[in-house]
């Protein structure tokens, strides 16, 4: 028997469950397009550091432990060699300006001088005898000069007697040419004697200067010898502190050895080492400043190192004034505030272990519900031992996680609990 069929109705149950269905699947398509995909890790709040990004006038300074050390130090070397006689002076010691601290002995300096001084006497001697010989050459030069002259004047008159007999014919002309060729002689004959004893006292004249200049070579020599010799008396070359000392008698030290060093007692210099990030920011005359014993003292760069030895590398400062804190000690370290530039309005973030972390390209930021944190780039410029300097990427009252991010590996975002 045929029967009609009737259409099954919605039921209330049939249109909740579609609904349901429907809404699940709204949200999941919802999720996967628009939904937060970021990577999340959970943080307790009392864990991490979190400060304000303030807007004030960033000081450009920086902080190093700075020592104390002295001024000028002076080193003591064996300017000759030999063996250590006698310590006079011992280690701390407070000495003078040619103080002797030490004394040595050299055997072949002191017979080097006994051959100097010999060698000294025999030119001296030498020059002695050439003095006396050239004065007796010259007497007798002067003597045969003499000699001749007498004979000269004799033949000379003798000459112009028979010159008149000749020419009233008196005489024979072989009488007059002989007397004439003698006088010549004569005449020629003290020319000669005349010219030796120019090039003779002139020869003599060369080798006795010769003779002196020798002389006084040798007498400078003997001078520098026994100059040496007084170098084995080992003398403070300031007036100031004995350092240290390197000597024991008996030792034998060589020349140029190191033999200990001395420090100026009254005045002082602050040295530091810097990090190299700042290394084209010092330079001379840059202005700085430590605190001591309840006085506040003020500093200047005086010299900068060039060298860079892990990463770091040295400065001294001196004192820009005249006075110096009393009780100060070599060895002693202050914490030295140096100025590297002029203060200015910024953006200031507090220094915190992020920065090794990222490097300063990003940090997480609170947000406003203050239950996430959520990653961002920023920029930053300089920095103190309080604060970096921020450029980009931040706005004054952001709230920031400085301490460091280790912990957090890939994330991007922080739950706070």
């Amino acid at each position: 028997m045929d029967r009609k069929i009737e259409k099954k109705k919605w039921t209330v149950k049939k249109i909740a469950l579609l609904s349901m269905a429907v809404i699940i699947v709204a949200v999941v398509l919802y999720s996967i397009i628009w939904g937060d995909h970021r990577s999340k890790y959970n943080v307790q709040q009392d864990r991490i550091t979190i400060e304000t990004v303030v807007e004030d006038y960033f000081q450009d300074y920086i902080t190093v432990t700075g020592r104390v050390v002295p001024s000028r130090t002076v080193y003591l070397d064996a300017m000759e060699g030999g063996r250590v006689e006698e310590v006079l002076l011992e280690e701390g010691s407070i000495v003078e300006k040619g103080d002797v601290i030490l004394r040595l002995s050299n055997a072949n300096l002191y017979l080097s001088i006994m051959n100097r001084e010999a060698d000294l006497a025999d030119q001296i001697n030498n020059l002695r005898s050439t003095r006396l010989s050239m004065e007796q050459n010259k007497l007798n030069l002067r003597q045969q000069l003499m000699e001749i002259n007498y004979q000269l004047e004799q033949q000379e008159r003798d000459y112009n007697q028979k010159q008149k007999l000749y020419e009233q014919e008196y005489i024979s002309e072989e009488e007059y040419l002989r007397s004439s060729e003698t006088y010549e002689y004569y005449q020629e004959r003290q020319a000669l004697v005349v010219e030796s004893q120019k090039t003779d006292s002139l020869f003599r004249a060369i080798q006795i200067e010769q003779l002196e200049n020798s002389v006084t070579n040798m007498e400078e020599n003997l001078s520098m010898i026994r100059d040496k010799l007084e170098n084995l008396n080992v003398r403070a070359p300031i007036s100031g502190q004995l350092v240290s000392l390197n000597a024991e008698i008996g030792e034998a030290k060589s020349q140029g050895q190191r033999l200990g060093e001395m420090n100026v007692v009254d005045s002082y210099k602050i040295n530091m080492d810097v990090d190299e990030h700042y290394i084209s920011r010092i330079h001379r005359d840059l202005m700085g400043e430590f605190e001591f014993a309840g006085g506040t003292y003020q500093l200047q760069v005086n010299k900068i190192y060039p060298e860079v030895q892990n990463g770091r590398f040295s400065v001294d400062l001196e004192f820009a004034g005249e006075e110096y804190p009393e009780n100060l000690r070599t060895g002693q370290t202050f914490r030295v505030k140096l100025e590297l530039g002029e203060s200015n309005l910024a953006l200031l973030l507090p220094r915190g272990g992020f920065y090794q972390s990222t490097g300063g390209q990003y940090v997480f930021v609170i947000n406003p519900d203050g239950k996430s944190a959520e990653q961002r780039e920023i920029r930053l410029g300089r920095m103190n031992p309080r604060y970096y300097e921020v450029l980009e990427g931040l706005e004054a009252g952001e709230r920031v996680i400085v301490s460091s991010y280790t912990n957090f590996g890939r994330a991007e975002k922080l739950i706070l609990k």
